[in-house]
């Protein structure tokens, strides 16, 4: 990822917060929850090693190579889990938007292009524009869309409203896996506007 170094860091530790806490959510919840926070965590963990500012360490070349297969795998799963419905479609747009970025990003892909991208580091940017543009209009509307689903609603005069909750704070809270959900859309609206 390019840009400065202290957005880098903050991207990742709040990637990584982000993918512990989808960690967490594996542990209950029906089998789909659990599918769905795997690849949360999987896509938090990812983009938070991705973001590792190039002042701390420069990645290995094979790096890129292992992104582009880890997440052409998922995205592989997530289109056979779509057609159950659910989030697996977003989840094929955010694995392949990891791969993209992996490719454009690694050591010689803009040689390969022709735009003098050197990979990870200080180098011009990389990437298609226009497809770059396309995840970013993407990511704006999902980002946008999640907000508006945060906001509170407020209940009925007479509803008696929910009390605390018995188990753990990261069970049964979709505030909070909405709020993860957001966290990660503007993590990856960022990546793509810094690559």
């Amino acid at each position: 990822m390019h840009g400065p170094a202290l957005s880098g860091w903050l991207l990742m530790g709040l990637c990584a917060a982000t993918g512990a806490y989808c960690l967490l959510r594996t542990r209950h919840g029906t089998e789909r929850e659990r599918a769905s926070a795997r690849a949360e965590a999987l896509m938090g963990f990812g983009m938070a090693a991705m973001a590792v500012p190039p002042a701390l360490f420069t990645l290995p070349e094979w790096t890129w190579v292992a992104y582009a297969v880890v997440f052409g795998a998922a995205a592989l799963h997530a289109v056979v889990r779509a057609r159950r419905g659910g989030r697996h479609l977003h989840h094929v747009v955010g694995s392949l938007a990891m791969v993209y970025m992996a490719v454009a990003m690694a050591p010689g892909a803009a040689h390969a292009s022709g735009s003098g991208h050197l990979g990870h580091g200080a180098q011009p940017a990389g990437g298609v524009p226009a497809l770059t543009g396309v995840l970013l209009v993407y990511y704006a509307l999902y980002v946008l869309s999640s907000a508006g689903r945060l906001v509170p609603t407020p209940s009925p005069v007479g509803v008696p409203t929910a009390g605390g909750t018995a188990g753990p704070v990261w069970d049964a809270r979709p505030e909070l896996t909405l709020a993860c959900r957001l966290t990660m859309g503007i993590a990856m609206f960022a990546m793509l506007l810094t690559l």
